[in-house]
């Protein structure tokens, strides 16, 4: 197993002063782990032979700061908030794994200023999602909803007025990416015809068409469903105007981001009729826990308002909650967890440049792999350059995003001595945001 060395400097925050560690194996790596992160997961990083913490919820801020000070890896969900003030204190962190698609919920910026990569696991719950979409067209085409409500009640109302089969009808996709190409496929297979619109363009699957414009998607289907991130553009994107624009007697689902939707405009489409029904998988705020009673009017002003709309199906944001969506979730941060410990990889990160060099050979002797996060400013290179000049640089890499820059040297021919000094002059350079030789 790798052995690894790490320094953390930031000259503008006294807390984060330059502090040598001494080189540590595998089972003194601390990974605290929350949320219920899949056992996936935790057996692969259990068999690297680190130590895996486990905690079943989220924690608060002062909890999370007293847990995470001396951690090296944390592995959070979607309830965990690492502010910059609690990242202040990570002064151990190395790598943050968000075992779910969002990162939101991380404060990227700050992290990436602390030499702390961010990865996510942004596609492996795309069948999961797909498919819960599916089995919303058809609830609402059927108003299942409603009808299982009834029969909760005892009461006996067996319609058919306005309840329709798929087969025939339009589907409009707004986000063509991993799940709503995949709904794409699943929704042909069944009868309907698709059209999708993307800010990209993209080469549909099966007789999918691509629509130049969103409003144009509107005017044409008979069921909307949403699939892009929360960005600038794509807060409040469905509207009073959209809406409207929508054909009368059509549906609308959501299992993207909760601000995409304005819910005050959608209330008024499903209580005007406009709208025979709609599907919400994400709220623009969400309880931070299960409880009972928490989804209501203090967390939504408009809740009460919702909950009284007909043909409206609403889940909480399991969209991706699958046991199959969980377990690759886990296999797949866990593995970039794994790699960027071990090897410095940071191929897959959100907020770090994304290099790579080939794995380390187990049996190389003295030989070490520098890991270098800095500020990227001009005179960086040639300062490494200059402390490597005596060595046998085999290979070298180096990228920037931002204000971060993130270099990967292999080194032959050294002695544990010559590490140390590689070490101790690359991490008091005054470009420096973490250092790490992994020997």
């Amino acid at each position: 197993m790798a052995q690894q060395s790490a320094v953390r400097h930031s000259s503008s925050n006294p807390s984060l002063q330059p502090k040598i560690l001494r080189p540590f194996d595998a089972g003194e790596i601390k990974i605290l782990l929350l949320e219920n992160v899949n056992k996936s997961a935790v057996e692969l990083l259990t068999k690297e032979g680190y130590q895996a913490k486990q905690h079943a919820g989220s924690l608060q801020e002062a909890e999370l700061i007293k847990k995470i000070q001396n951690v090296h890896a944390v592995g959070i969900r979607s309830k965990t908030k690492l502010t910059k003030k609690v990242l202040l204190e990570a002064k151990k962190l190395l790598v943050i794994g968000c075992f779910c698609i969002g990162t939101n919920q991380v404060d990227l910026e700050a992290a990436a200023k602390q030499g702390i990569s961010v990865f996510n696991s942004p596609f492996s719950n795309s069948r999961s999602v797909a498919e819960l979409v599916i089995a919303e067209i058809i609830g609402l085409s059927r108003q299942l909803g409603d009808r299982n409500n009834e029969m909760h009640r005892g009461d006996w109302h067996k319609v058919s007025n306005k309840c329709y089969e798929i087969r025939g009808k339009k589907l409009g996709i707004i986000g063509y990416g991993h799940i709503g190409s995949q709904l794409s496929v699943l929704a042909e297979a069944m009868g309907m015809t698709v059209y999708f619109h993307d800010i990209i363009q993209i080469m549909p699957l099966g007789s999918a068409k691509q629509l130049s414009s969103l409003h144009e998607l509107l005017e044409r289907v008979d069921f909307v469903t949403i699939h892009v991130p929360e960005t600038n553009e794509t807060k409040g994107m469905i509207g009073d105007s959209e809406i409207k624009l929508m054909k009368p007697g059509s549906y609308l689902i959501n299992a993207s981001r909760g601000s995409v939707v304005q819910i005050p405009a959608l209330i008024k489409g499903l209580k005007s009729k406009h709208l025979s029904g709609a599907a919400l998988d994400v709220f623009p705020r969400e309880p931070a826990s299960n409880e009972s009673n928490a989804f209501n009017s203090e967390l939504n002003e408009w809740t009460k308002d919702l909950l009284e709309c007909k043909n409206l199906i609403m889940t909480p944001h399991i969209g991706g909650s699958t046991e199959e969506a969980q377990h690759m979730i886990g296999l797949e941060v866990a593995g970039f967890l794994v790699k960027y410990i071990n090897n410095g990889t940071s191929i897959g990160a959100v907020n770090f440049p994304e290099i790579d060099l080939r794995a380390i050979p187990a049996a190389t002797q003295n030989s070490c792999r520098l890991l270098f996060a800095h500020k990227n400013v001009p005179g960086v290179l040639k300062e490494i350059n200059d402390i490597l000049s005596d060595h046998n640089v085999e290979k070298q890499f180096s990228d920037s995003r931002g204000e971060i820059a993130y270099l990967m040297a292999d080194i032959s021919d050294v002695t544990l001595e010559e590490i140390r000094k590689i070490y101790e002059h690359v991490s008091t350079t005054k470009a420096n945001i973490l250092t790490r030789i992994v020997y």
